[in-house]
């Protein structure tokens, strides 16, 4: 299936959970906010969030900086 990720079509395995997506981009467990379809999804549910053909996922990490 493909879904947005960030503005850019992605192919995903179908019922790929947040947390499937959150490895793929080998980002870490901490740091790291994810929306789909505009709806913050918490990281204690990563793992029960399917998201669906088409869904507009947004991922933002933390940055630290001076």
């Amino acid at each position: 299936m493909i879904v947005t990720v960030n503005g850019e079509d992605r192919t995903l395995a179908d019922g790929a959970t947040v947390r499937a997506l959150v490895t793929e981009l080998d980002l870490p467990d901490e740091g790291v906010a994810v929306a789909v379809d505009g709806v913050v999804v918490p990281s204690s549910g990563w793992d029960r969030v399917a998201l669906g053909a088409g869904a507009e996922v947004d991922v933002l990490t933390a940055v630290q900086g001076g």
